[in-house]
């Protein structure tokens, strides 16, 4: 936890105003007011800020010149959604065979470094990582995110969800592909990979949600996995849907596996921001990269030698 420099810790409210604040539940100016009421505690905005607001560069663990991977990006058509689309495509250099494929989906707000280091991190390990970009068909991730916020509320959710359903159909069809198609999402990118393991349940092969919500309730009894839900302690917004989407699974005999980390906050993956749980990150991805190698490598090895 993120700390003054008397050490006191910053006050858990503050973490939980910036979640209604990034998701829409408050405005920038209520946010703002919450966070100068913590002054008169020693706080300055300044410190709050920092700890509580994305700096993409704590994020780069895997550089874009780094030259174990080549970075791309490719344009796909959403014919059901926004058109013309754009995704962030990552491969390892030395592709000597087909690799498994893995959709990257990003947060509320476009695709920001974070993501594409995410996408880097797959690469890096031996996996095709696509990461499309929402914004693309209204110009892109803007470099910051409360503009990206801003306009990714303005799209059509419906027109949303079919370019990742079309992204997801493009990643798994590219030429290197195995036609093993995972998936991993953060925030509404959880919720995204949700969506498609109820959308297209025989071919995702494999999706980890990172604190997202549940699909339609019209089509949770699509779901069948293999799907790996990731929770934040703390996270009680998100948390709270989980039991009716966990009963939805249970009767559907879904495949399907959840952790929850105690007291951290929702986005503890993300090491750009004060939320950033070192170790449980660590935790969570370890298991997010033996979950990706059980479902879409093992299978892929069984075939070869058979």
């Amino acid at each position: 936890m993120e700390h003054n420099p008397q050490g006191r810790p910053i006050p858990q409210e503050a973490f939980d105003w910036y979640d209604e604040y990034a998701h829409g539940l408050i405005d920038r100016r209520t946010f703002l007011a919450k966070l100068s009421g913590l002054t008169a505690l020693g706080f300055s905005m300044s410190m709050l800020g920092t700890a509580l607001i994305p700096n993409y560069a704590l994020a780069a663990q895997v550089s874009f010149n780094d030259a174990s991977i080549k970075a791309t990006y490719q344009t796909f058509s959403s014919p059901k959604g926004y058109g013309e689309c754009q995704g962030y495509l990552v491969q390892p250099s030395e592709l000597n065979e087909q690799a498994a494929v893995v959709l990257v989906v990003h947060e509320n707000r476009g695709l920001n470094p974070y993501i594409k280091d995410v996408a880097r991190r797959l690469a890096k390990h031996g996996f095709i990582a696509f990461a499309p970009d929402a914004l693309y068909p209204v110009g892109g991730y803007p470099g910051n995110d409360d503009d990206g916020r801003a306009m990714q509320k303005e799209l059509d959710k419906t027109k949303l969800e079919e370019d990742f359903i079309a992204a997801a159909r493009f990643a798994k069809a590219l030429p290197n592909s195995s036609a093993k198609l995972g998936a991993v999402g953060f925030c509404f990118g959880g919720y995204i990979v949700n969506m498609l393991a109820a959308s297209m349940p025989d071919e995702l092969d494999a999706g980890v949600a990172f604190y997202g919500t549940p699909p339609a309730e019209a089509l949770r009894d699509k779901v069948k996995g293999p799907l790996m839900l990731q929770f934040a302690g703390l996270d009680t917004r998100v948390n709270n849907t989980w039991p009716d989407y966990e009963a939805a699974l249970k009767a559907n005999k879904a495949n399907y596996r959840a952790f929850t980390y105690d007291d951290i906050n929702h986005g503890f993956h993300n090491d750009s921001t004060g939320r950033y749980a070192r170790d449980e990150a660590e935790q969570a991805w370890t298991r997010t990269l033996d979950f990706f190698e059980k479902h879409l490598l093992e299978k892929t090895v069984k075939t070869l030698v058979m």
